[in-house]
């Protein structure tokens, strides 16, 4: 068996730049609709950049601007400068509302990086280096952490994780440990919300939700809190996301260009953003974005209980939660493997190869996250491939048979997963991909016009008081759905119980999950 090792590379689709979506006449326009009907402002607060967005009701986009942002990283940190998040702000909001009358902004939302935290004094000034979500270093706090913790973790259905906010608060008080009780705890997206206000404002329970937050009964695991030495002074008053949380006062009016007096409605984090901007928000619709790597969120109206604790869910503004997982393969492998080339051209002979004549696990770094956990995993392929179209097509295929294992595993769990279903993700650029992973699903799938997470937070700004999946369907639109191929779908059953069977023998998933994809699969 031969096995493939990728570098991790930021995967956004250039590679697929011939690919031009199909436009929505609506969201293309930078016209203001003639009505003066209002508009909402998302900001997305992303890891490379912070990027705003203005919508109308109708789901028009009339301004939008960016800002880059740039980052620290030596192996398990990573930091970025929170005051560098909030130039960035002033910068990409001046540029969103500079082409009409701002006074018409009715209200706005942020989301962060998931996991990203600082500690701040009560006037909002940091005290820290912003920590970012994938930053490592609290792995000595990690075990103290899910010890005290536990049985709470598992009601809420998953343990913790080294890059998750409550080991790094933990390890931000023990370097900082002169600095509280003055110092505060503060989400990437709470610092923005708190300057924007001109205060102190509450967090929200996304972002809340990898510091411990108890999404069941809606506040903060004090007892845990205490036995690991956290002071409740330290930490946010959480309300639900969709909750209005101040208003936007007049420093920060002067600097953005945003309204004195526009409502500030508590956010999420940014994963949960893009899934609303997808218009996934109906119980039993799912989400599945494609791009460096593979992560599919859904809606459930209960909580979804993993005993891997491999999936682990946000809450909805409605009270619906949130399921989802995050996989390691994905599109990552292929600006290693084919750096530079023709994808389209790739793609059209790939296509003439259904099933390839190898299995290919296209891991895009080492250890895997969903749908199993296996920290020691690496990417393989079963048998020698004939060509490079045939490599080239079994790590498409790959891709989509580990999509098609996280929905098996996600139906043997008890989640409903026959709603709508929308494609995401830097790799929608690729049609050929897209009807390829249908046709494996055996499904329709849907593409949206804008599936950014600033979009998403319009939508969220423009729902309070009303419900959510109602608003989205007034402001989101999808430019193209793609149904499965007659007959496509069963010749990719034999390879894809190939992998499955191989997953199983090394261990990395347990035999019930193989089992119940074979019945699936019959």
């Amino acid at each position: 068996m031969a096995r493939i090792f990728y570098l991790v590379r930021t995967f956004n689709g250039q590679a697929w730049r011939n690919l031009k979506p199909k436009a929505h006449k609506e969201i293309r326009s930078a016209t203001p609709d003639p009505g003066g009907e209002g508009y909402w402002l998302g900001i997305d607060l992303g890891t490379q950049s912070v990027r705003a967005v203005a919508v109308s009701s109708s789901g028009v986009v009339v301004g939008q601007g960016s800002h880059p942002l740039t980052a620290h990283r030596a192996g398990a940190r990573h930091e970025q400068d929170p005051e560098e998040w909030w130039q960035a702000t002033i910068s990409a909001c001046r540029a969103a509302l500079g082409g009409f009358s701002a006074s018409s902004v009715r209200g706005l939302a942020v989301d962060g990086t998931s996991g990203t935290i600082l500690l701040v004094d009560r006037s909002c000034k940091p005290l820290t280096k912003g920590l970012m979500y994938d930053d490592a270093r609290a792995i000595n706090q990690l075990g103290l952490v899910n010890d005290a913790g536990a049985s709470t973790w598992a009601s809420l259905g998953y343990r913790m994780q080294t890059s998750w906010a409550l080991p790094k608060l933990l390890w931000l008080l023990r370097e900082n440990q002169t600095l509280h009780p003055p110092a505060r705890l503060a989400h990437q997206a709470d610092f923005i919300n708190r300057r924007l206000a001109g205060h102190e404002v509450a967090s929200d329970s996304s972002n809340s939700l990898k510091t411990g937050y108890d999404l069941i009964h809606e506040t903060w695991p004090h007892e845990v809190l205490d036995a690991l030495g956290v002071p409740d002074c330290i930490m946010p008053t959480v309300v639900r996301s969709g909750t209005q949380i101040g208003t936007v006062c007049r420093e920060a009016a002067d600097l953005t260009g945003i309204p004195a007096g526009t409502p500030i409605i508590a956010g999420m984090t940014d994963g949960c953003a893009a899934r609303i901007a997808a218009g996934a928000l109906d119980v039993g619709s799912w989400n599945s974005v494609l791009g460096t790597t593979l992560v599919i969120k859904g809606v459930t109206a209960g909580l979804i209980r993993d005993p891997a604790g491999v999936v682990y869910s946000h809450r909805s503004p409605d009270g619906n939660w949130l399921p989802g997982g995050a996989s390691s393969v994905g599109a990552g492998m292929l600006t290693q493997r084919f750096a530079g080339r023709d994808l389209d051209a790739l793609s059209a002979q790939a296509e003439l190869r259904e099933p390839a004549t190898v299995v290919a696990y296209p891991l895009v770094s080492h250890g895997e996250r969903f749908p199993f956990t296996a920290p020691d995993a690496e990417g393989f392929i079963l048998g020698t491939p004939v060509d490079e179209i045939d490599l080239y097509a079994a790590l498409l295929q790959g891709v989509a048979f580990v999509e098609r294992l996280c929905f098996d595993s996600l139906d043997m769990l008890g989640a409903p997963i026959e709603g709508d279903l929308t494609f995401t993700g830097g790799a929608t650029r690729s049609h050929y991909w897209c009807q390829l992973r249908a046709d494996i699903l055996g499904r329709p799938v849907r593409l949206p016009d804008n599936a950014e997470p600033a979009m998403g937070m319009a939508v969220l700004a423009a729902s309070e008081g009303r419900c959510m999946s109602q608003v989205a369907r007034e402001m989101i639109h999808i430019r193209e759905v793609i149904a499965p191929r007659s007959g496509r779908s069963a010749r990719f059953h034999e390879p894809y119980l190939h992998l499955v069977d191989e997953l199983a023998r090394r261990g990395w998933i347990r035999p019930q999950l193989r089992e119940y994809a074979e019945k699936r699969t019959g």
